[in-house]
Protein backbone atom coordinates (compact mmCIF):
# COMPACT_ATOMS: atom_id res chain seq x y z
CA UNK A 1 0.00 0.00 0.00
CA UNK A 2 1.42 3.50 -1.07
CA UNK A 3 1.41 5.80 1.95
CA UNK A 4 3.92 8.67 1.87
CA UNK A 5 1.84 11.01 0.07
CA UNK A 6 3.02 14.91 -0.33
CA UNK A 7 0.83 17.82 -0.86
CA UNK A 8 1.91 21.18 -2.55
CA UNK A 9 0.42 24.50 -0.95
CA UNK A 10 -0.81 22.43 2.35
CA UNK A 11 -0.91 26.13 4.05
CA UNK A 12 -4.66 26.52 3.50
CA UNK A 13 -7.80 25.61 1.38
CA UNK A 14 -8.27 22.47 0.16
CA UNK A 15 -4.60 21.15 1.13
CA UNK A 16 -4.34 21.92 4.06
CA UNK A 17 -7.99 20.30 5.22
CA UNK A 18 -6.81 17.02 3.07
CA UNK A 19 -3.31 17.02 4.66
CA UNK A 20 -4.87 16.58 8.28
CA UNK A 21 -7.23 13.85 6.88
CA UNK A 22 -5.03 12.05 5.14
CA UNK A 23 -2.67 12.20 8.83
CA UNK A 24 -5.85 11.04 10.36
CA UNK A 25 -6.50 8.28 8.41
CA UNK A 26 -2.46 7.18 8.95
CA UNK A 27 -0.66 8.31 5.82
CA UNK A 28 2.48 9.65 6.31
CA UNK A 29 1.79 13.25 5.22
CA UNK A 30 4.72 15.26 4.00
CA UNK A 31 2.42 19.18 3.70
CA UNK A 32 4.22 21.54 1.66
CA UNK A 33 4.25 25.38 2.02
CA UNK A 34 5.14 28.42 -0.05
CA UNK A 35 7.24 30.12 2.82
CA UNK A 36 9.02 29.32 5.92
CA UNK A 37 6.83 31.89 7.87
CA UNK A 38 3.75 29.01 7.23
CA UNK A 39 5.96 26.08 8.42
CA UNK A 40 5.59 26.72 12.43
CA UNK A 41 1.87 27.77 11.87
CA UNK A 42 0.90 24.34 10.43
CA UNK A 43 2.55 22.58 12.67
CA UNK A 44 0.78 23.92 15.35
CA UNK A 45 -2.67 23.47 13.86
CA UNK A 46 -1.97 19.76 12.96
CA UNK A 47 -0.61 19.27 16.74
CA UNK A 48 -4.22 21.14 17.46
CA UNK A 49 -5.86 18.74 15.29
CA UNK A 50 -3.88 15.57 17.48
CA UNK A 51 -2.44 14.64 14.05
CA UNK A 52 1.56 14.38 13.00
CA UNK A 53 2.63 16.43 9.67
CA UNK A 54 6.11 16.48 8.24
CA UNK A 55 5.85 19.88 7.03
CA UNK A 56 8.38 21.75 4.84
CA UNK A 57 8.88 24.34 2.91
CA UNK A 58 8.73 23.83 -1.07
CA UNK A 59 8.15 26.69 -3.38
CA UNK A 60 7.15 24.86 -6.54
CA UNK A 61 8.91 27.97 -8.70
CA UNK A 62 11.99 27.43 -6.90
CA UNK A 63 14.39 24.82 -8.71
CA UNK A 64 16.00 24.34 -4.99
CA UNK A 65 13.43 23.38 -3.77
CA UNK A 66 11.75 20.80 -6.48
CA UNK A 67 15.47 19.11 -6.25
CA UNK A 68 14.97 18.77 -2.31
CA UNK A 69 11.52 17.17 -2.50
CA UNK A 70 13.49 14.35 -4.84
CA UNK A 71 15.09 13.21 -1.25
CA UNK A 72 11.37 12.45 0.45
CA UNK A 73 10.25 9.10 -1.48
CA UNK A 74 7.05 10.46 -2.21
CA UNK A 75 4.77 7.64 -3.55
CA UNK A 76 1.85 10.07 -3.65
CA UNK A 77 1.80 13.50 -5.09
CA UNK A 78 -0.92 15.90 -4.48
CA UNK A 79 -0.24 18.39 -6.65
CA UNK A 80 -2.38 21.26 -5.26
CA UNK A 81 -0.69 24.61 -4.58
CA UNK A 82 -1.84 27.15 -7.09
CA UNK A 83 -2.74 30.84 -7.56
CA UNK A 84 -5.14 32.36 -9.46
CA UNK A 85 -5.38 35.71 -11.09
CA UNK A 86 -8.23 37.68 -11.85
CA UNK A 87 -9.00 40.24 -14.59
CA UNK A 88 -9.99 40.67 -18.57
CA UNK A 89 -7.15 38.98 -20.73
CA UNK A 90 -6.89 42.44 -22.44
CA UNK A 91 -5.99 43.94 -18.46
CA UNK A 92 -3.54 41.19 -16.85
CA UNK A 93 -0.32 42.69 -17.13
CA UNK A 94 2.61 40.62 -18.03
CA UNK A 95 4.42 39.81 -15.18
CA UNK A 96 1.05 38.76 -13.77
CA UNK A 97 0.25 36.38 -16.66
CA UNK A 98 3.68 34.68 -16.24
CA UNK A 99 3.28 34.09 -13.10
CA UNK A 100 -0.02 31.91 -13.08
CA UNK A 101 1.35 29.35 -15.41
CA UNK A 102 4.70 29.48 -13.54
CA UNK A 103 2.93 28.84 -10.23
CA UNK A 104 0.21 26.68 -11.45
CA UNK A 105 1.81 24.60 -14.86
CA UNK A 106 5.39 24.92 -15.47
CA UNK A 107 6.71 24.90 -11.23
CA UNK A 108 4.34 21.70 -10.92
CA UNK A 109 5.44 19.93 -13.38
CA UNK A 110 8.89 20.03 -12.93
CA UNK A 111 8.29 19.28 -9.72
CA UNK A 112 6.36 16.28 -10.87
CA UNK A 113 9.15 15.37 -13.51
CA UNK A 114 11.33 14.36 -10.91
CA UNK A 115 9.13 12.40 -8.72
CA UNK A 116 7.21 10.65 -11.40
CA UNK A 117 10.70 9.21 -12.96
CA UNK A 118 11.09 7.81 -9.21
CA UNK A 119 7.98 6.12 -9.31
CA UNK A 120 8.21 4.45 -12.86
CA UNK A 121 11.68 2.99 -11.54
CA UNK A 122 9.51 1.65 -8.28
CA UNK A 123 6.77 0.54 -10.61
CA UNK A 124 4.00 2.04 -8.50
CA UNK A 125 2.62 5.52 -7.62
CA UNK A 126 -0.16 7.87 -7.96
CA UNK A 127 -0.14 11.55 -8.83
CA UNK A 128 -3.11 13.29 -8.52
CA UNK A 129 -3.46 16.86 -10.03
CA UNK A 130 -6.30 18.99 -8.63
CA UNK A 131 -7.06 21.16 -11.69
CA UNK A 132 -10.85 22.83 -11.58
CA UNK A 133 -13.63 22.91 -13.67
CA UNK A 134 -12.01 26.06 -14.55
CA UNK A 135 -9.75 23.45 -16.69
CA UNK A 136 -12.75 22.65 -18.31
CA UNK A 137 -14.79 25.60 -18.93
CA UNK A 138 -14.13 29.27 -18.88
CA UNK A 139 -15.59 32.29 -17.52
CA UNK A 140 -15.20 36.01 -17.86
CA UNK A 141 -12.34 37.63 -15.70
CA UNK A 142 -10.80 34.26 -14.84
CA UNK A 143 -9.61 33.59 -18.14
CA UNK A 144 -5.90 33.50 -17.33
CA UNK A 145 -6.44 31.58 -14.88
CA UNK A 146 -8.79 29.61 -16.52
CA UNK A 147 -6.12 28.69 -18.92
CA UNK A 148 -3.88 27.63 -16.52
CA UNK A 149 -6.00 24.84 -15.68
CA UNK A 150 -6.52 24.37 -19.39
CA UNK A 151 -2.80 23.36 -19.29
CA UNK A 152 -3.15 21.09 -16.28
CA UNK A 153 -5.98 19.16 -18.33
CA UNK A 154 -3.23 18.34 -20.89
CA UNK A 155 -0.95 17.40 -19.26
CA UNK A 156 -2.38 15.32 -16.78
CA UNK A 157 -3.87 13.64 -19.66
CA UNK A 158 -0.89 13.37 -21.52
CA UNK A 159 0.89 11.67 -18.35
CA UNK A 160 -2.06 9.20 -17.59
CA UNK A 161 -1.27 7.31 -20.58
CA UNK A 162 2.41 8.02 -20.78
CA UNK A 163 2.80 6.18 -17.14
CA UNK A 164 0.28 3.50 -17.82
CA UNK A 165 2.79 1.18 -18.76
CA UNK A 166 4.95 2.03 -15.54
CA UNK A 167 2.20 1.59 -13.16
CA UNK A 168 1.87 4.75 -11.72
CA UNK A 169 -2.12 6.16 -11.64
CA UNK A 170 -2.37 9.44 -12.72
CA UNK A 171 -5.98 11.32 -11.63
CA UNK A 172 -7.44 15.28 -11.52
CA UNK A 173 -9.73 17.16 -9.40
CA UNK A 174 -12.11 19.31 -10.61
CA UNK A 175 -13.22 21.49 -7.70
CA UNK A 176 -15.88 24.03 -8.86
CA UNK A 177 -16.84 27.47 -7.17
CA UNK A 178 -16.12 26.63 -3.44
CA UNK A 179 -16.49 29.26 -0.67
CA UNK A 180 -12.36 28.71 0.70
CA UNK A 181 -11.68 32.53 -0.12
CA UNK A 182 -9.57 31.43 -2.98
CA UNK A 183 -12.09 32.85 -5.52
CA UNK A 184 -12.64 35.79 -3.92
CA UNK A 185 -8.97 36.13 -3.40
CA UNK A 186 -9.13 36.25 -7.29
CA UNK A 187 -10.44 39.22 -7.46
CA UNK A 188 -8.50 41.28 -5.35
CA UNK A 189 -5.00 40.87 -7.72
CA UNK A 190 -5.53 43.68 -9.62
CA UNK A 191 -4.70 45.76 -6.21
CA UNK A 192 -0.91 45.23 -6.55
CA UNK A 193 -1.33 45.42 -10.68
CA UNK A 194 2.15 47.31 -12.03
CA UNK A 195 0.45 49.27 -15.21
CA UNK A 196 -1.77 52.26 -15.67
CA UNK A 197 -5.58 51.94 -14.67
CA UNK A 198 -6.84 54.22 -16.78
CA UNK A 199 -5.77 52.17 -19.78
CA UNK A 200 -7.86 49.19 -17.53
CA UNK A 201 -11.25 48.23 -20.04
CA UNK A 202 -13.20 47.72 -16.00
CA UNK A 203 -13.13 48.67 -13.19
CA UNK A 204 -12.23 46.00 -10.31
CA UNK A 205 -13.20 47.76 -7.69
CA UNK A 206 -16.88 47.15 -9.12
CA UNK A 207 -16.59 43.41 -9.84
CA UNK A 208 -16.80 40.55 -7.71
CA UNK A 209 -16.83 36.17 -8.15
CA UNK A 210 -19.46 35.94 -10.42
CA UNK A 211 -21.30 33.08 -8.79
CA UNK A 212 -22.39 31.97 -5.28
CA UNK A 213 -20.56 29.29 -3.80
CA UNK A 214 -20.63 26.39 -2.23
CA UNK A 215 -19.54 24.72 1.09
CA UNK A 216 -16.27 22.91 0.36
CA UNK A 217 -16.45 19.53 2.12
CA UNK A 218 -17.20 17.30 -0.98
CA UNK A 219 -13.88 18.37 -2.11
CA UNK A 220 -12.39 17.70 1.37
CA UNK A 221 -14.01 14.02 1.21
CA UNK A 222 -13.00 13.24 -2.56
CA UNK A 223 -9.70 14.51 -2.82
CA UNK A 224 -9.08 12.44 0.50
CA UNK A 225 -10.09 9.62 -1.16
CA UNK A 226 -8.69 9.61 -4.31
CA UNK A 227 -5.10 10.44 -2.85
CA UNK A 228 -6.07 7.51 -0.36
CA UNK A 229 -6.54 5.11 -3.78
CA UNK A 230 -10.41 4.20 -2.85
CA UNK A 231 -11.30 6.32 -5.76
CA UNK A 232 -10.15 5.61 -9.15
CA UNK A 233 -12.01 7.38 -11.75
CA UNK A 234 -9.24 9.88 -13.74
CA UNK A 235 -11.77 12.85 -13.69
CA UNK A 236 -13.16 13.52 -9.94
CA UNK A 237 -15.58 16.88 -10.26
CA UNK A 238 -17.09 18.27 -7.71
CA UNK A 239 -20.14 19.55 -6.71
CA UNK A 240 -21.07 16.51 -8.98
CA UNK A 241 -24.75 18.35 -9.64
CA UNK A 242 -22.81 20.40 -11.65
CA UNK A 243 -21.06 17.61 -13.88
CA UNK A 244 -23.98 18.06 -16.56
CA UNK A 245 -23.64 21.76 -16.91
CA UNK A 246 -20.11 21.42 -17.49
CA UNK A 247 -20.59 18.82 -19.69
CA UNK A 248 -22.92 21.07 -21.59
CA UNK A 249 -20.28 23.91 -21.47
CA UNK A 250 -17.47 22.06 -22.88
CA UNK A 251 -19.97 21.49 -25.98
CA UNK A 252 -21.53 25.28 -26.27
CA UNK A 253 -18.36 26.58 -28.42
CA UNK A 254 -19.34 24.13 -31.48
CA UNK A 255 -22.85 26.40 -31.95
CA UNK A 256 -21.23 30.04 -31.35
CA UNK A 257 -21.17 32.30 -33.94
CA UNK A 258 -18.44 34.88 -33.56
CA UNK A 259 -21.78 37.67 -33.84
CA UNK A 260 -23.82 36.57 -30.97
CA UNK A 261 -24.26 39.67 -28.39
CA UNK A 262 -21.89 41.99 -30.08
CA UNK A 263 -22.95 45.41 -28.49
CA UNK A 264 -24.22 44.19 -25.34
CA UNK A 265 -22.96 43.09 -21.63
CA UNK A 266 -21.93 39.23 -21.53
CA UNK A 267 -24.88 38.18 -18.69
CA UNK A 268 -21.64 36.46 -17.18
CA UNK A 269 -19.77 39.31 -17.28
CA UNK A 270 -22.46 41.70 -15.32
CA UNK A 271 -23.22 39.16 -13.25
CA UNK A 272 -19.46 39.71 -11.97
CA UNK A 273 -20.96 43.33 -10.99
CA UNK A 274 -24.45 41.98 -9.50
CA UNK A 275 -22.79 39.38 -7.51
CA UNK A 276 -21.12 40.00 -3.51
CA UNK A 277 -18.12 38.64 -2.22
CA UNK A 278 -18.13 35.62 -0.19
CA UNK A 279 -21.55 34.53 -1.27
CA UNK A 280 -22.41 31.10 -0.04
CA UNK A 281 -25.11 29.32 -2.18
CA UNK A 282 -28.57 29.25 -0.32
CA UNK A 283 -28.98 25.96 -0.30
CA UNK A 284 -25.92 25.08 1.56
CA UNK A 285 -24.68 24.72 5.22
CA UNK A 286 -22.94 27.70 7.23
CA UNK A 287 -18.97 26.97 6.59
CA UNK A 288 -18.00 26.53 10.28
CA UNK A 289 -15.74 28.81 11.83
CA UNK A 290 -11.81 27.40 11.75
Amino acid sequence: MLKKVLITGAGTGFGHEVAMRLAEKGFDVIASVEIYGQVQTLKRQASQRGVTLHVEKLDVTDDGDRRKALDWGVEILVNNAGVGEGGSTVDVPAENIRHQFEVNVTGPLLLTQGIAKQMAKRGTGRIIWVSSREGLNVNPFTGIYSASKHAVEAIAESMKDELQEFGVEVATMNPGPFLTGFNDRIFQTWESWDDDPTQRLYDYSKLAFPRAQFNPEPVYATLTALAAGEIDSYRNLEPTSMIEETKSLIEAPWTKKTTDGLGSRNKNVQNAFDMKPEQLRDDQDPIPAP
